[in-house]
């Protein structure tokens, strides 16, 4: 396998992050959004440092990032990540690799919990998820449209 490389996001990579959004929207199981954002949209989404790429060859083929979940004070150390794998880089350990830089660099932050919400059919991402210790806590109805 070709060497895959962690550095943090940048705002050159936005064209190609959104691209590895849209697969994921094209699946139907990766996120309830229908439509690509911006590039500001998602720029401002997620926190200005926490969020990764990984590249092989000088090709961005996924990244993670991590959004608030709430501005109340209280949550200021609860994150919901986000992780995007491109459809032809899937089951080569590159997700893992993203999650392990996320996890070291967000507890550097100050962050104390990381949560996500995973379609009960993504059955690889919530593997992912308990790999990386993650656990499911419950499962939520009618929560969007």
């Amino acid at each position: 396998m070709d060497a895959v490389f962690i550095r943090n996001m940048e705002q050159k990579d936005l064209a190609e992050v959104l691209k590895i959004y849209k697969e994921g929207i094209e699946t139907g199981m990766a996120t309830f959004e229908t439509n690509v954002p911006s590039e500001r949209v998602r720029d401002e989404g997620h926190h200005v440092t926490l969020r990764c790429v990984a590249e092989v060859k000088n090709r961005i083929v996924g990244w993670i990032a991590i959004s608030p979940v709430s501005t109340r004070a209280v949550y200021s150390g609860v994150g919901e990540v986000s992780v995007y794998i491109s459809s032809d880089s899937k089951g080569k350990g590159i997700a893992s690799k993203l999650f392990r830089t996320l996890i070291e660099e967000s507890e550097k932050e100050g962050f104390w919990t990381l949560q996500s919400f995973i379609f009960a059919i993504n059955t690889s991402s919530i593997q992912l998820h308990r790999k990386m210790g993650f656990r499911i806590v419950g499962t939520r109805e009618k929560i969007a449209q």
